[in-house]
């Protein structure tokens, strides 16, 4: 097996062959998937510099990616999923939320309904998501980063704490995302 120290510096040196200028960063979410923390949350002040975008991680490491676009019409089975009836086999077919995926950008989480914002929540903690009764487990490795409005902005609403707080590694930083 490789070391994991040299897997992790090549990860980040091919990240950032994409991301200029965000070192600490790509490290701290490098670190963090490969730890296993199911989370990062955004730390930072409106004026900084560009979110540093897990797209490229995902890449780098061969994880799927999807990114969910919070807005105040987003119902929790746009995140989580749904299941659809289907006249020919006369079964209901689960058709999987963004949130499946290795990792997930929630931006501009606080734009969506505390409802909505709840629909990570299980996937967060449980590593897992139940859709009409059936659960289904979160790919591995599993990690959602976030993005943030500042709440003074029109339409955002606050993040509750235990949404602030889901990561089952507290010795993992939270990786400091900027506000959009």
């Amino acid at each position: 097996m490789e070391d994991p120290r040299i897997v992790a510096e090549r990860i980040i040196q091919n990240v950032e062959h994409v991301i200029v200028g965000k070192s600490r960063e790509i490290r701290l979410a490098v670190t963090a998937l490969i730890c296993g923390a199911p989370h990062a949350h955004p730390k930072t002040s409106p004026a900084s510099a560009r979110p540093c975008s897990p797209a490229p991680i995902a890449v780098s490491t061969g994880c799927t990616f999807r990114r969910i676009q919070f807005t105040p019409d987003l119902l929790p089975s746009d995140v989580t999923g749904v299941s659809i009836y289907n006249q020919k086999t006369g079964d209901f077919e689960f058709r999987p939320g963004p949130i499946l995926a290795q990792v997930v950008l929630a931006d501009e989480v606080n734009r969506a309904t505390p409802k909505t914002q709840s629909a990570l929540l299980e996937a967060m903690e449980e590593r897992q998501v139940t859709v009409d009764g059936v659960t289904y487990r979160m790919p591995q490795p599993f990690m959602v980063l976030a993005t943030q409005n500042p709440i003074e902005y029109e339409g955002t609403f606050p993040l509750p704490e235990a949404q602030l707080d889901r990561s089952p590694h507290p010795h993992v930083p939270r990786l400091p995302l900027p506000h959009r």
